[in-house]
């Protein structure tokens, strides 16, 4: 099935092997590595607006080939900067098809466990398991604004009302002071206001409380290259609420709160329906 996925902005599997305990997926060597490592900080690399907007298009059309393209509808179920590859001209590649699943095309969700990463996970599948593609709509909302910032989607460093960065640039969107948001080494190095604003325009409406509000991946490509104007008006996006330091509570009105406090991006994590728990996983890969 992986193999039958041909996308330029998808990382293409060269074969596999299977002996003994062993199973192991060869994927193309992407000589940039994973998008993290440079937008946490965590190498000297710069990427100027150019390259962050390329990145951003790349994204949103490989996941519009997952979703509306394919032969098969497919949910990614765990878009993040990690997951993003980046070839030698810094064109963005989606890997680890670990959590995707193929969705029939006459379901307008599944109800499952869910599965993920704290921070990129869309509430109605974190609370209720309602799978859809606008799971990863979601995801790549989150995604665009750690591009943009090249800030993490939660950062307990900082000051409470800076934590969580939808919530953050929601609060600077309400003030029409976007640009705060912007990489200052970006502010730096010059790029286009126009493209920045639309690019996090469409981040949030990637970001709404209702998953049916979401635009889909099609309608994102055509804003994002198109320059079209924004009719649409973002509401407050919706995100979870930490209520305990280790077992955290959620419930769907916590989203309609402005600025809740979050889970810490990052962490794996499972839903325990009869309980509506969300529980960090112990084990270093998602569970399902």
């Amino acid at each position: 099935m992986i193999t039958s996925i041909q996308h330029k902005n998808l990382v293409r599997l060269l074969g596999c092997c299977s002996y003994g305990p062993q199973r192991l997926l060869v994927y193309e060597y992407l000589k940039n590595r994973s998008l993290d490592l440079i937008i946490y900080g965590k190498n000297e690399q710069f990427l100027n607006w150019s390259t962050r907007f390329k990145i951003i298009i790349g994204v949103a059309r490989g996941l519009q080939y997952l979703h509306e393209d394919s032969h098969l509808r497919i949910v990614h179920r765990d878009i993040k900067a990690s997951n993003i590859l980046l070839d030698d001209q810094f064109l963005p590649r989606i890997g680890d098809f670990g959590l995707t699943r193929f969705f029939p095309e006459d379901l307008a969700h599944l109800s499952t466990t869910s599965a993920g990463t704290l921070g990129y996970t869309a509430p109605e599948y974190a609370i209720r398991g309602e799978l859809s593609e606008k799971a990863d709509i979601y995801s790549f909302g989150v995604l665009t604004l750690e591009i943009i910032s090249c800030r993490r989607n939660t950062d307990p460093s900082l000051p409470s009302e800076m934590q969580y960065l939808p919530g953050y640039a929601w609060k600077l969107f309400e003030k029409s002071n976007m640009i705060e948001l912007i990489d200052p080494k970006m502010q730096e190095d010059g790029f286009s206001k126009r493209e920045v604003l639309q690019a996090m325009h469409v981040a949030f409406l990637c970001l709404q409380p209702q998953p049916e509000h979401r635009p889909q991946m099609s309608q994102v490509v055509s804003m994002l290259t198109c320059m079209t104007n924004m009719v649409d008006k973002p509401m407050k996006p919706a995100f979870l609420d930490r209520r305990r330091q280790k077992d955290v509570s959620i419930s769907w009105d916590s989203i309609t709160d402005p600025f809740p406090s979050v889970l810490h991006s990052d962490s794996p994590l499972s839903v325990h329906p009869s309980s509506r728990v969300l529980k960090p996983s112990r084990s270093n890969s998602a569970l399902s």
